[in-house]
């Protein structure tokens, strides 16, 4: 199937242009939360950075994935040009600064001790967030950076964008499982 014709490729706007860039200020805050150990702030950076993850997992695979399958090969290719640069950057670096973040909050707060009670929850927690950190990483972003270069061709192959996408959003429905999930184990940390 030939790409739709959706925006010409002289007038498409620079990935540089397109990436989330305001989300580099969550590594940023984590890093000067690490430097002086300031716990509040880390654990700021770790909810902040969790809630826009969990937020966007939840969208993508509750809410973007049945619309996507409902439009046509047209409005679903338009979509995905704009969605999968605007998600390079960001998906990354909230899954990333989230997961440290909540490791080294784990660790300051000593809730890795044997004996404390926390610490099966906090392990729940780290299986949890390395399943979603392996399919994010390493299937999800790689099939966006395939999905991007194929659109950069002179004739895309639509079939073939849909085909990495729908294993995203399959994926980013799973993700959404999770992300409940975790929110669940984290309510109890924090009440627990």
């Amino acid at each position: 199937m030939a790409w739709p014709h959706v925006e010409e490729a002289a007038g498409a706007v620079p990935l540089r242009r397109q990436l989330t860039w305001w989300v580099l200020i969550l590594p940023v805050a984590m890093g000067l939360a690490l430097a002086r150990h300031a716990v509040y702030w880390l654990d700021y950076t770790h909810v902040m950075a969790g809630a826009l993850w969990t937020g966007a997992d939840l969208l993508l695979g509750f809410v973007v994935g049945p619309v996507l399958r409902r439009l046509g090969p047209r409005e679903r290719s338009a979509f995905i040009r704009q969605l999968v640069p605007r998600t390079l950057l960001y998906m990354p670096v909230v899954a990333l600064t989230t997961g440290t973040a909540g490791w080294f909050l784990a660790n300051w707060l000593g809730l890795w001790t044997a004996g404390r009670p926390e610490r099966n929850w906090v392990l729940a927690a780290l299986v949890i967030t390395t399943i979603l950190a392996v399919q994010g990483l390493g299937i999800m972003l790689p099939n966006n950076l395939r999905i991007l270069r194929e659109m950069q061709r002179p004739t895309p192959d639509a079939d073939r964008i849909w085909r990495y996408n729908r294993v995203n959003m399959v994926l980013a429905a799973v993700q959404g499982v999770l992300q409940v999930a975790i929110i669940a184990v984290m309510a109890h940390l924090v009440v627990g």
